[in-house]
Order: structure tokens, then sequence, then C-alpha cells
């Protein structure tokens, strides 16, 4: 009976670790940044599409958020990180990393620029992803695989 119930621990906890290790995968990192783009993109598009009150606080954390992503987000594609834990990274990432970086370093960019001029109403966040939605759109079609 003892021995169940230590082999049933020690396999959650090999379970525990399994998990813990896996998040800090590159793959995993990134999937967790592009999650972050995904909900600070959400909540300008609501604003802007009247479908959620303007909050300067929501408006400045979203674009923090995609600056901050924007300068960190090359760095999560080290060799070796081309494949595992369902990425959708193209090759093209290891094959044009400048321009990839580019493209990343404008997104972060762009978002300070209208962080700076923090857009103070429905019509100004509308615009605001007018300057910052193409780069999300740019890089995905050169560098995400479409599954």
């Amino acid at each position: 009976m003892k021995f169940r119930i230590l082999a049933a621990a020690a396999a959650l906890a090999a379970l525990g670790a399994g998990a813990v290790a896996a998040a800090d995968e590159p793959q995993v990192v990134r999937q967790d940044m592009m999650k972050k783009v995904g909900g600070a993109m959400g909540a300008l598009s609501g604003i802007a599409k009247g479908e959620k009150p303007y909050d300067a606080e929501v408006v400045k954390a979203s674009l923090t958020t995609l600056s901050e992503v924007g300068k960190a987000f090359p760095d999560q594609f080290p060799p070796g990180s081309e494949a595992g834990h369902e990425t959708e990274a193209s090759p093209k990432i290891w094959e044009a990393t400048d321009d990839f970086k580019a493209k990343s370093a404008k997104l972060a960019a762009d978002a300070e620029a209208v962080l700076a001029g923090l857009p103070a109403d429905q019509a100004a966040v509308g615009a605001a992803l007018g300057t910052i939605g193409p780069n999300c759109g740019g890089c995905h079609e050169v560098y995400r695989l479409k599954k």
C-alpha cells in the first residue's frame, strides 16, 4: 500500500517537473507571448469597435504589452527550436532572421509611438490599430505556418 502511494506521488512529481521544464522551452515562451499580444489586440479592438468602453489604463497596458513583446520576441527563436511544442514558426524565421527581427522591432516602435501620444478615445484607438495591426498581419503572412 505504501509503495503504491509513493509510486503515485513520484509519478505526479515527474509530471509536474515536465510541465515546468516545458514552460521554459522557447516554443512555449513564444506561444505565451503571442497569447499576450492577442489579448492586447483584442482589448484594443474591442474598444475601437465600441464593444468595450474606452479605458485609458487598458489602452496603456495593451500598448505596453505590444512594445515589450515586440522587443523580446525575436530572442525566443534560438537554433534548435524550429520544431516541437506544436510550434507554428515558419523555417523562414531562421532563413531571414534580420527581416524577422526588423518586423518585431517595428511592432515595438509603432506601439511605443502610439503609447507616447496615448489615444484618448475610441476613434483614436481605432486609428492606432490602423498603425499597429499591419505589423501583426505582415509578420504572420511570412513567418507563421498555417495549420
